[in-house]
């Protein structure tokens, strides 16, 4: 039996809609967790069930997609007491952001496809937008049905595979041709489910870089928007690499907010604005996290020396400096986490952009950009508290 709070009707009523671009409407209808209507001064037919919050001083925006987070934790580079903590849903939520994509990185022994499913599905029973990829960065990659195209097939919160590891050296050193195997894979078992199927690439601070990914797209028929390589803003020279891979294949790269930068690391707030520079496309270019994972250390000999956990405050963190210092207007920039993500995931059709029919995730920002409230499928999962 239906509830009575499940048939209710939500109605935001906010200071004005950036969905990414401005709306001219301030009024926003949710109903069955979806947006129902957009406009000015919406009118409710008398006696039917209808929360209305009033949010007059605050911006409505998409809410946020972070498509690279360790939600089970991840770590273990220095022995399963390093291994880091699982991520919660208020931890997500306070962010402003409402979709994840869990991934399973160098530990996939400790830590399984399994119960990276579990954790996706427990944050979901939160609210939260739990998707994952299936893998981790070893290849064979594990996996959930013992094949590639199944878990994408059979399984709705596999949207991928990743993150897979390249130019590093904890990855499997895979060959070209096992690379473009599994892309494929991939790819065919996304065209199956009706998903995008794109393979989410590691890529660490190895000297080969990106040229397994440029052989892979010049050498085969893969198309460009199956492949995305993450953490392109490890060094200064793998960040010009990244630039010329995306101007040449007009491919998409994501950048890693990191939450400390080392004397090698680039901030997302500096990358971003290079490959701007160089002439990518902003809607080429996304933003990530990485949260809940590990940032070990290792010496010249690659012995590991220490570790920290990464967290997502410097994702909004640069994404707000990006705004603030006129990088980029709010519209484009919403884009690095919203609409662009969504895009490359391919969940466009019911993500990353307010739109009727579309999922009501939404963020309240206030004038500083800050979260002030964040809803998933028009539930309120997060709103600050501003008692004293």
């Amino acid at each position: 039996m239906e509830r009575a709070d499940e048939r209710l009707l939500t109605l935001l009523r906010v200071g004005r809609i950036q969905a990414p671009e401005p709306l001219a409407a301030t009024d926003i209808l949710i109903a069955d967790g979806r947006i129902a209507a957009l406009g000015h001064d919406l009118a409710i037919p008398a006696g039917w069930p209808i929360e209305v919050i009033e949010a007059r001083d605050l911006i409505a925006v998409p809410a946020f997609i972070d498509q690279h987070v360790h939600v089970t934790g991840g770590g273990g580079e220095g022995g399963c007491g390093t291994r880091c903590p699982a991520i919660s849903a208020t931890e997500i939520a306070v962010m402003g952001i409402g979709t994840v994509v869990g991934v399973l990185g160098t530990d996939g022994i400790s830590r399984s496809p399994a119960d990276l499913l579990a954790k996706v599905r427990g944050l979901k029973a939160e609210g939260i937008a739990a998707y994952m990829y299936t893998g981790s960065y070893r290849v064979p990659p594990p996996t959930l049905t013992g094949d590639v195209q199944r878990d994408l097939a059979w399984i709705p919160e596999v949207i991928g595979l990743g993150e897979l590891a390249i130019s590093d050296h904890r990855s499997s050193q895979p060959r070209q041709d096992e690379i473009a195997r599994l892309v494929s894979e991939a790819r065919v078992g996304g065209m199956l489910a009706g998903k995008r199927g794109i393979c989410h690439f590691h890529v660490g601070d190895g000297q080969r870089g990106l040229e397994p990914l440029r052989r892979l797209l010049a050498e085969t028929e893969i198309p460009a928007e199956q492949v995305i390589p993450t953490h392109v803003n490890r060094h200064r020279t793998l960040l010009e690499e990244a630039a010329d891979y995306a101007l040449n294949f007009a491919a998409s790269v994501d950048v890693t907010a990191f939450d400390e930068v080392g004397e090698e690391d680039i901030s997302a707030f500096d990358a971003v604005a290079r490959l701007l520079d160089r002439g990518v496309p902003v809607t080429r270019i996304t933003m990530s996290s990485d949260c809940n994972g590990s940032l070990p250390e290792f010496d010249a000999q690659g012995d590991y020396i220490g570790m920290r956990v990464a967290r997502n405050t410097a994702l909004i963190a640069d994404w707000q400096r990006l705004v603030h210092e006129k990088v980029l207007p709010l519209d484009q920039a919403l884009g690095l986490i919203s609409s662009h993500v969504a895009r490359v995931l391919g969940l466009h059709d019911r993500k990353g952009h307010l739109a009727v029919g579309h999922d009501a995730d939404i963020t309240l920002l206030d004038g500083d950009l800050q979260p002030q409230q964040t809803f998933v499928a028009g539930k309120r999962l997060y709103a600050r508290d501003l008692s004293p």
